[in-house]
């Protein structure tokens, strides 16, 4: 595992997301990302918080109630096998780029000491406007704790 400036959430494997294979389901790890991602936004930004943001502030509160983010795409690579245990498996995530309206995750599910990589996986999100519908502009404030959590792109095996 290289390492990432954005964090490591642990996530508890559950019995029933294992499949007839007798490893971690696909679609099961969609929810291992969502649940390393809402942490991730709901994590006070302390000394990273710059300027328009105080240090309690999450990149949820920097959302506010008139605006939400979507999943606008998601990509995911199987690197190995994850078989049910009871110790949590890690999901690592950072900021992979940040636009206009929008910005990217990078994930990995990994062992906590990086010793096996599980899955690779990308998100895209978009923030916008709950009454209109319409992309929203990212904050200063918003990119600014972006930027914090700012690393490489996601080393898809593919793309090498």
């Amino acid at each position: 595992m290289t390492e990432r400036p954005g964090l490591s959430f642990p996530v508890q494997i559950r019995f029933g997301d294992i499949d007839s294979y007798g490893h971690v389901n696909n679609v099961v790890y969609l929810s291992y990302l969502e649940d390393a991602r809402v942490q991730l936004i709901h994590r006070a930004l302390g000394e990273d918080a710059g300027a328009g943001a105080a240090e309690e502030d999450s990149f949820h509160d920097l959302v506010g109630v008139e605006n939400f983010t979507l999943v606008a795409r998601h990509e995911i690579e199987y690197v190995k096998p994850l078989l049910f245990r009871t110790d949590p498996v890690h999901v690592n995530i950072w900021v992979t780029g940040i636009g206009g309206s929008s910005f990217d995750f990078g994930y990995e599910v990994a062992e906590p000491d990086g010793s096996a990589v599980y899955a690779l996986a990308a998100s895209s999100m978009v923030l916008v406007n709950r009454d209109s519908g319409v992309p929203v502009r990212l904050s200063p404030a918003q990119r600014h704790a972006l930027e914090q959590w700012k690393g490489e792109a996601v080393p898809f095996r593919r793309r090498r």
